[in-house]
């Protein structure tokens, strides 16, 4: 039974998972950072390595990325990830960075290798710089936090 049963784990579907944060600045801007292997900006954050909670991911990619020790908030956002660019379909995660006051933005230090820079956005400036479904969960981040709630989205879509 033992052997069943652990075949039958094996073979059950993997997803990718990311995790990140919503930074905003005291004028309700989106702090993203510009990927140097990427040709568009994100938020910062990352891949959920196998054994890590999202949070875990999220704290850990944002030291990493920002030189920053964030307490992170509450999850805003979960959102599906159809296959596209990347194979197979993802879970996606966004938590409440929080606003960053002027000694944490003091603080940031990107690493050359992985970021080119870094910078505060308007919703305008959003939907210009990130791929549509980013800008459409960083929308849904933005309106979570607002209101109080977590958001479940589908490829970037609320659902329900």
């Amino acid at each position: 039974m033992g052997s069943e049963l652990s075949d039958y784990v094996a073979g059950l579907p993997r997803k990718r998972m990311a995790a990140g944060a919503l930074f905003v600045d005291e004028r309700d801007r989106v702090l993203l950072v510009e990927p140097t292997y990427k040709p568009h900006w994100e938020v910062p954050g990352g891949v959920v390595e196998a054994g890590e909670s999202p949070y875990c991911a999220a704290v850990r990619e944002i030291r990493e990325e920002l030189g920053l020790s964030p307490t992170l908030g509450r999850l805003l956002v979960v959102d599906w990830v159809p296959e596209g660019p990347y194979p197979g379909d993802g879970v996606m995660m966004v938590y409440d960075g929080g606003m960053l006051n002027a000694e944490q933005v003091a603080a940031i230090a990107l690493p050359a290798e992985e970021l080119r820079s870094w910078t505060w956005c308007d919703g305008a400036a959003v939907a210009r710089l990130l791929p549509a479904a980013l800008a459409r969960r960083v929308a849904g981040a933005r309106r979570a936090r607002t209101a109080g709630v977590t958001v479940y989205l589908e490829d970037g879509y609320d659902v329900g």
